[in-house]
C-alpha cells in the first residue's frame, strides 16, 4: 500500500478562492466539500458555505487540500512551513512560479542560486510560502 504526505492548509473563508487560484496555476481536478453537506456538525449558519474539505489533483501527481476554519474555532494564518514544488521542466516550473506570485510577494526571485538550477521563494496571495526549485543538472 503506497502513503503519501500532502500539505493540508486552513485558511479563514479563503479556502474555495484559493483552491480555484491553484487549481488555474496548478491545473487538475478539483473536489470541494462545503460544511452544508454535514448540517450536524454545529457549525454556524454563516459559515455554512465555507468549505469543510477542499482536494486538487493535478495531473503531476500533487494532492493539495485546503479547508477553511469556522468562525467559532481559533485560527492562526499559515506559518512556519512552506510548499516546495521541485523538478526538471523548467518550462513548467517557471509557470508555476509566474503564477502563484500573481499577487503575493516575492521573497527571494526566482534565478540561479550557488548551486545551480533556479530557486525562489514567494508568499502567495493567501499568505502561503513557496518555494519552486528547478534541479541543477
Amino acid at each position: 500500500m503506497a502513503l503519501s504526505l500532502n500539505p493540508y492548509i486552513n485558511l479563514r473563508g479563503t479556502a474555495r478562492e484559493a483552491l480555484e487560484f491553484y487549481q488555474a496555476v496548478l491545473g487538475g481536478s478539483l473536489d470541494i466539500t462545503e460544511f452544508s453537506a454535514f448540517p450536524d456538525m454545529g457549525i454556524p449558519d454563516e459559515d455554512q458555505h465555507l468549505v469543510m474539505h477542499g482536494q486538487l489533483e493535478t495531473d503531476d501527481g500533487f494532492t493539495l487540500m485546503v479547508s477553511d476554519v469556522p468562525s467559532t474555532m481559533p485560527y492562526e494564518p499559515p506559518a512556519g512551513f512552506s510548499v516546495s514544488i521541485s523538478g526538471e521542466d523548467a518550462t513548467k516550473l517557471e509557470g508555476f512560479w509566474n503564477g502563484l506570485s500573481e499577487g503575493g510577494t516575492v521573497v527571494m526571485p526566482y534565478e540561479a542560486p550557488p548551486w545551480g538550477g533556479r530557486f525562489g521563494m514567494l508568499r502567495d496571495t493567501f499568505g502561503v510560502d513557496w518555494m519552486v526549485s528547478l534541479n541543477a543538472r
